[in-house]
């Protein structure tokens, strides 16, 4: 019997990561884990495809031999300022008087019926509830009594030539494209419990060149966001603070990072390394303190505000997980909690087996996350298509219809 198995690439602002899982009757183990630094993108977006693809092919080169497999298909995570999530609604009548799958298929495709830009499109349409007649918050309607079907879906849309350039990455480094996940949405499924999703939470993805945010609530996908700010602009900040190399920066942020001065002894220290040849200094590390507590209050304000927009912030009952790489900074949980004013934690990937101690930091949720999706959505995956192919599909079908028609 062959082995199923799912590959997450997450093609991320500051780093690509190939995650191998193996797909077993128990669940789903992880057997292979390859990571490069990416080179190519900028808040979440392709700027490179060269840079990009030498990446992607180190990252999936190292996770195919720690795997001992090949690797050909992917799923893949999307992010970037150009995502937008938007909730829909639409209802039908039920001909024969009971819910068939068929009508599950037509209530959803009316849910789904939006007028979107041509240079748009919809990535996810993620069903929130059913309501049969006036019965609501049903799961599954099928076999259901009734006159009237509707669905609440929600749906989220991006820049075609993003989704376009992530693939186009993907093939060149010889890689078959599964499907493309919202990196918040693959997240969730390796750091959310089914309790928290059902009671309510809000997720915050704080990547290297984005913070992504889903809503949680009695099971479904309320909203999602995406805002252009991330660890990148941290690191950034404390070069241009401290005077000293980006690359020296990053370190620096890694090791004494920490967004609340409060949490830092007085007399700490750290050794900053000067530009260009300088001689390194000795400073105090409430700096840097200084330097990151008003940045990362300025990200999570701007987030708790489109929170509060949405009109989902009272019903995160159990409060926000925060993950991702820059989820590990000193204080990041107890600033999470002044401005959610709700409890918070720091989401590490969970639900699978096998190399979990390599895979178990909050910067490879993504990844994990994409992984387990990909066991979720069974064997046949849907190859990702892109607008145009579809716009000529139907332009196709309409044109024989109208002939028929004639005839």
């Amino acid at each position: 019997m062959s082995k199923e198995i799912i590959v997450g690439l997450d093609i991320g602002t500051t780093k690509i990561c190939a995650v191998v899982g193996e797909v077993r009757p128990d669940g789903t183990e992880i057997i292979g884990m390859g990571s490069h630094p990416s080179e190519g993108l900028r808040k979440g977006v392709v700027i490179n495809i060269e840079q990009t693809v030498n990446s992607i092919k180190e990252a999936v080169e190292e996770a195919e031999t720690m795997a001992g497999c090949e690797i050909s298909s992917v799923y893949t995570g999307i992010a970037g300022g150009h995502l937008k999530g938007f909730n829909s609604h639409g209802v039908i009548a039920l001909k024969e008087k009971e819910v068939t799958k068929k009508d599950i298929e037509r209530v959803i495709e009316a849910a789904s019926a939006v007028a979107i830009p041509m240079d748009r499109e919809v990535i996810h349409t993620l069903v929130q509830e059913f309501i049969v007649d006036d019965q609501g918050e049903i799961v599954d309607p099928l076999g259901m009594s009734g006159v009237r079907l509707e669905a609440k879906v929600h749906m989220v849309a991006g820049a075609v030539t993003s989704a376009q350039n992530i693939i186009k990455c993907a093939n060149r480094a010889g890689l078959d494209v599964c499907n493309i996940v919202l990196e918040s949405l693959a997240s969730s499924e390796a750091v959310l419990s089914k309790e928290e999703r059902n009671l309510g939470t809000a997720l915050l993805d704080f990547g290297g060149g984005t913070t992504d945010m889903a809503v949680f609530s009695k099971g479904a996908v309320k909203h999602t966001s995406v805002l252009a700010l991330g660890g990148d602009n941290l690191t950034y900040d404390i070069a241009v603070g401290l005077r000293t190399p980006k690359i020296e920066a990053e370190k620096i942020k890694i090791k004494y990072g920490c967004c609340l001065s409060s949490l830092i002894g007085k007399d700490e220290t750290i050794e900053v390394p000067g530009v260009g040849g300088r001689r390194p200094r000795t400073l105090s590390r409430q700096i840097i303190g200084e330097i990151l507590e008003p940045r990362v209050e300025e990200i999570f304000s701007l987030i708790y505000s489109e929170l509060v927009r949405s009109g989902y912030d009272d019903q995160i009952s159990s409060g926000v997980v925060v993950t991702g790489g820059s989820s590990e900074l000193t204080g990041i949980t107890e600033m999470a909690e002044q401005i959610f004013n709700a409890p918070a934690r720091v989401g590490y990937p969970q639900g699978v087996s096998g190399l979990l101690e390599v895979v178990n930091k909050p910067m490879y949720a993504t990844a994990v996350g994409l992984v387990i999706y990909g066991s979720k959505t069974g064997k046949k995956p849907k190859k990702f298509r892109i607008r145009d192919s579809n716009i000529f599909e139907r332009v196709l079908s309409r044109m024989k219809r109208w002939f028929e028609e004639v005839i």
